[in-house]
């Protein structure tokens, strides 16, 4: 008997759907008779995919070993500074002295040397007068001196004829007239000599007769400041016989020597005190808005000072505040200078009955400037080592115990020594971070997730896992 063609068409596709859902049914033990053993082993060899690591654990000896210290995140105010290179130099006016001749003579003795001490009144150099013009003002002083005196006699005797009209009493006035110019001439020539050198007392002795044939050269007065300084901190090894505030010149270098014939005004010998120095910033001009807005708002800069012992010297107790800048700029570095008022310290020691200075500041010294230019408020301030970065993310640890928990942050503003970070919810008030090492904890952390050991999880005693609290 024959079907019809469309009933056996309508069979094979029942029959072909019936395999299809018997070999899916049965899939599970059908692959597995086709599988290979390479094949399987791989697959278990495959790692499971590794989550992102952000929790780290650290025993007490490893974080004694990398001197780990935790703070307490508080916001703050922060000044954004500028660095400005620079170094320490001579206040003009104020450090150096120089002392020169008073007349032409020959330098007869010598009696301070570079690197003495020496101050206001202390003998410098004794000069044999070889000045034709001070011995005339000395004998022209001796004569007016006498001619005083014959003036004066030659009043008292006629006097008392004037009084009884023997003789005119204009000759007493005439004598009284050439007794005033005598003596505006005496007072001329007594300053003429002060100003060389003499002192009263020999100025004296040359109204009497007694030219003076040597002077000596002494160290000069202290020049008052026009503008209020911070006072020297002494810091005295030996307490000397010093003046009120301790002041005193250094010898720095000698400008004539034994025997050597000096002329009037030239310079004999080149005095120092570096209590009153500069701290002198190098700028470029871009720089420049920065650096005339902190000095017309007063705001204080800091400075580090390169070989300086902190440790060995009282604490500074000064500020730091741009006096002016300079309106030149230099050809050859294309910066221009500012200038910062620095008030010095000094300690002294005595060696063989002299009196030595020892100052802590020195020009030449280099300093580092950090200038203030904008005030960040609300913000999370960071030494530079308690930030890590991995391309564009920033991290810091913030500690639980013996577990740092690895967080994003914003920074708005880092340098050489802080990094500033924006307060914007992601570090709680209070959290304790990690002030340094950032970089090896992050290593570490890395370290932990690759070996497959979580350090955010624990298990209790019943044998579940639980993430850490």
């Amino acid at each position: 008997m024959r079907f019809p063609k469309s009933l056996r068409l309508l069979s094979q596709v029942a029959v072909v759907a019936i395999l299809v859902a018997a070999a899916f049914f049965t899939r599970d033990r059908w692959m597995t008779a086709f599988s290979s053993p390479e094949s399987d082993a791989h697959a278990a060899d495959s790692p499971a995919p590794v989550e992102e690591p952000k929790v780290l654990k650290l025993s007490p000896q490893a974080r004694k070993n990398l001197e780990l210290i935790s703070k307490s995140a508080r916001p703050q105010t922060y000044w954004r500074t500028i660095q400005v290179p620079g170094e320490i130099v001579d206040r003009p006016g104020r450090s150096d002295r120089a002392v020169t001749s008073p007349a032409v003579g020959v330098v007869s003795e010598v009696h301070a040397f570079p690197g003495d001490t020496v101050r206001p009144g202390d003998r410098l150099f004794t000069l044999r007068l070889f000045s034709e013009y001070l011995q005339n003002t000395q004998k022209e002083l001796f004569s007016s001196t006498k001619e005083i005196q014959l003036i004066q006699e030659e009043l008292h005797r006629l006097r008392p004829l004037a009084d009884k009209g023997a003789i005119p009493k204009t000759q007493i006035i005439e004598l009284e007239h050439q007794l005033r110019r005598q003596e505006a001439i005496i007072q001329a020539h007594r300053q003429d000599l002060l100003t060389r050198g003499l002192n009263p007392q020999q100025i004296d002795d040359v109204s009497d007769g007694q030219f003076v044939s040597t002077v000596e050269v002494v160290t000069p007065p202290r020049v008052k400041d026009r503008e209020k300084l911070v006072t020297i901190q002494q810091a005295s090894f030996q307490q000397g016989n010093a003046d009120e505030d301790g002041f005193a010149f250094e010898v720095q270098e000698l400008n004539a020597e034994l025997g050597q014939q000096v002329q009037a005004g030239q310079l004999l010998v080149t005095l120092a005190n570096h209590s009153s120095l500069y701290l002198e910033g190098h700028a470029f001009k871009r720089e420049a808005p920065y650096l005339e807005k902190a000095a017309q708002n007063g705001w204080k800069s800091s400075v580090e000072f390169a070989e300086d012992e902190p440790e060995h010297w009282p604490a500074l107790e000064q500020s730091f505040e741009i006096r002016y800048l300079s309106n030149s700029i230099d050809e050859e570095s294309r910066t221009f200078d500012f200038f910062i008022p620095l008030a010095n310290q000094s300690r002294s020691y005595e060696k063989g009955g002299e009196t030595f200075v020892v100052w802590r500041f020195r020009p030449g010294q280099r300093v580092r400037l950090h200038v203030p230019v904008e005030e960040l408020s609300d913000v999370l301030v960071l030494p530079s080592a308690a930030v890590v970065r991995e391309g564009p993310e920033a991290y810091v640890f913030q500690q639980n115990g013996d577990l740092f928990n690895r967080i994003p942050v914003h920074v708005r503003h880092e340098d050489r020594l802080d990094i500033v970070i924006a307060n914007d919810g992601s570090i709680a008030p209070g959290l304790f971070l990690a002030q340094s090492a950032a970089a090896s904890l992050n290593r570490v952390l890395k370290a932990q997730a690759a070996s497959g050991m979580r350090a955010d999880v624990h298990v209790h005693a019943d044998g579940t896992v639980h993430a850490s609290h």
